[in-house]
């Protein structure tokens, strides 16, 4: 059985708080995109065969392949279907990586619902949020799969009316890795100076204009609204996603923003133009 595991993008994207767990709330509204991997799983026949034999073509995939969410995902359910058969899987990769697009993510929580179809687990859709919501923060939102706005961790999700399939979107990665972490930490800064700049609401937090009234206005005033607040930190250490940012809207787009914590950038562009877009060959550039 083929899954193809979809990217995401960020419109806007807002940090409230730290949480005591150490993770932080915030506010973001997920777009799915149909830039895809593709998963095989088959059961595995060899008797003497370990519980996972994984393999993985396109993009290298740095790191402990047992740190891979796709195996955490089986190692996951196994623990609560423990006749959960051995199984092979490939996964294709197509997807950068690190690049806020969530396609790690993506990958674990679909090995969580090709491993429910395919061994018939009977996993509601809050089930499989819930096992998602243990492999990382974005994997819900790729069970669901649907615009919505996301709080908490990203895990507590609304449905939002957004259809974008009218226009065409330029998803471009200029191959730096953005640490997450590294990101979070320069908020810090900028967070203080924003007290001092802005109003705070009765909790003490930041006022910030709400997501899914942006949304509902035209694509054309994005541009001044909806913002990803870890576009100052990351793009002042890495001036290069500035520049994609800017030659994105000299190329015709309505609306461009970085995705997550970087580095992907993308630009929202309408259908009746062809963007020419001239980036490094070493970038990853696709329109879709």
């Amino acid at each position: 059985m083929i899954f193809f595991p979809n990217c995401k993008i960020n419109l806007g994207l807002h940090i409230l708080n730290k949480r005591e767990d150490g993770f932080h709330h915030l506010e973001t509204i997920f777009y799915p995109l149909p830039l895809k991997d593709a998963l095989e799983i088959i059961r595995n026949q060899e008797q003497d065969a370990g519980e996972v034999v994984f393999r993985n073509s396109g993009n290298l995939i740095e790191g402990d392949t047992q740190n891979n969410l796709c195996i955490k995902a089986y190692h996951l359910l196994k623990k609560d279907f423990p006749t959960l058969p051995a199984i092979q899987m490939h996964l294709h990769k197509t997807i950068p990586m690190g690049a806020g697009l969530g396609g790690g993510s993506s990958n674990g929580a679909f090995t969580l619902k090709l491993l429910n179809e395919k061994f018939q687990l009977g996993l509601t859709t809050q089930q499989l949020i819930d096992y998602a919501l243990q492999l990382g923060s974005d994997c819900p939102f790729f069970i669901i799969n649907q615009p919505v706005f996301a709080t908490g961790r990203g895990e507590l999700m609304e449905a939002v009316e957004l259809n974008l399939s009218a226009y065409q979107f330029a998803i471009v990665n200029p191959g730096i890795h953005v640490h997450t972490g590294w990101a979070f930490a320069n908020l810090s800064g900028r967070s203080k100076r924003l007290d001092n700049e802005q109003n705070v609401d009765a909790t003490g937090r930041l006022e910030r204009p709400d997501l899914r009234d942006i949304i509902q206005q035209p694509i054309s005033t994005w541009k001044d609204q909806l913002m990803n607040e870890f576009e100052e930190p990351v793009c002042k250490q890495y001036p290069e996603i500035t520049n994609i940012k800017q030659q994105l809207y000299n190329a015709g787009a309505i609306y461009a923003s970085m995705t997550g914590s970087g580095s992907t950038v993308f630009g929202l562009f309408s259908k009746e133009i062809k963007p020419v877009l001239l980036f490094p060959p070493s970038y990853f550039c696709k329109l879709i």
